[in-house]
């Protein structure tokens, strides 16, 4: 059977960095994010038996048979479907891979659902979330629609991501701005394995719940300076997390450092705008919609942005009817 599914990759707003569980990826705290509309990984995946092993498509050109963790995931989604078929997997995103746009929660998210369907199992969304937060973890919070979080949590099965508010409860607009399309030297999953070195990772645990919940009020109430505030203090304080492990991560560029001196010098002339940073270089940029024009006026006139997208807050993963192959 061939199935098709698309996901988006997720904003973290409350971010985790760092593990309690390498194996199960459980994260180190719980989070909050939501799911990025125009942004999207598509992932047809059939099992057959005339395959002889399995066939993995990354982008148009790059074939790749039993590729790394995405062998693992096909093995233990057969295992779970006692089953021996090979698969034929294509996957495409319509934006940059691996520079720290969470291609990631996307890509795991869209290989869970569609994989899963395809040998025919039938999963409830807290199955989905738990199987694709095994391959990647932050593709637990891809599956579920809008507004999610991921439950902090000891065991497997109670580490499972859940929407808490629908797409449609706020008119946020969150704008990514590409600033480079230079893949990260060190990957985010080897990256999370280097958070506890810091000398400040114990004082940022302690200060995690409190976050989770001020946010949940923020967002409720449709609070935006207060959410702003928030959100981009907490994508500082899990980048001073980076910078002071051993060794030290830094995956900001140039165009990174630049950009988020003019966002806060937009805010002090009087265009409330916030920005958010996940594992790379790119810049999110949230507002409320009535601000989005005068934003990408102020966008479309600096050079070293290579490209927007101009995000809503979306549903998750969904199976689709268009095929790959």
């Amino acid at each position: 059977m061939k199935v098709t599914a698309i996901a988006h990759p997720n904003l973290a707003l409350i971010k985790y960095w760092g593990r309690k569980d390498e194996e199960l990826r459980l994260p180190a705290n719980g989070s909050i994010s939501i799911n990025l509309s125009e942004m999207t990984t598509t992932t047809t995946v059939e099992f057959s038996e005339i395959f002889q092993s399995d066939q993995i498509q990354i982008g148009k050109k790059d074939v790749i048979e039993d590729s790394g963790r995405l062998a693992e995931r096909l093995d233990r989604i057969r295992k779970l479907a006692n089953s021996d078929l090979y698969a034929k997997v294509v996957s495409v995103n319509n934006f940059p891979s691996s520079t720290g746009l969470s291609s990631s929660s996307s890509g795991f998210a869209a290989l869970t659902l569609a994989a899963s369907s395809a040998i025919g199992l039938n999963l409830s969304e807290k199955e989905l979330t738990i199987l694709a937060r095994q391959g990647s973890g932050s593709a637990c919070r891809s599956i579920p629609n809008g507004w999610v979080e991921w439950n902090d949590a000891s065991s497997s099965n109670e580490s499972y991501a859940q929407s808490i508010f629908p797409s449609d409860h706020w008119d946020i607009v969150d704008i990514v701005a590409v600033v480079s399309s230079e893949k990260k030297d060190v990957p985010t999953s080897q990256g999370q394995k280097l958070a506890q070195t810091s000398p400040f990772f114990t004082a940022r645990q302690a200060e995690m719940p409190d976050k989770i919940s001020k946010m949940k009020t923020y967002i409720e109430e449709k609070d935006f300076v207060p959410f702003g505030e928030l959100v981009e203090a907490e994508a500082l304080n899990m980048h001073a997390i980076m910078i002071t492990s051993t060794p030290s991560l830094i995956y900001w560029s140039i165009g990174t450092l630049r950009l988020i001196k003019q966002i806060k010098k937009w805010r002090n002339e009087g265009l409330p705008a916030f920005f958010t940073i996940n594992t790379g270089q790119d810049i999110h940029i949230l507002i409320e919609k009535g601000n989005l024009t005068a934003l990408k006026k102020r966008l479309i006139n600096i050079p070293y942005i290579q490209k927007i997208f101009v995000n809503k807050v979306s549903d998750g993963a969904e199976i689709v009817n268009q095929h790959l192959f």
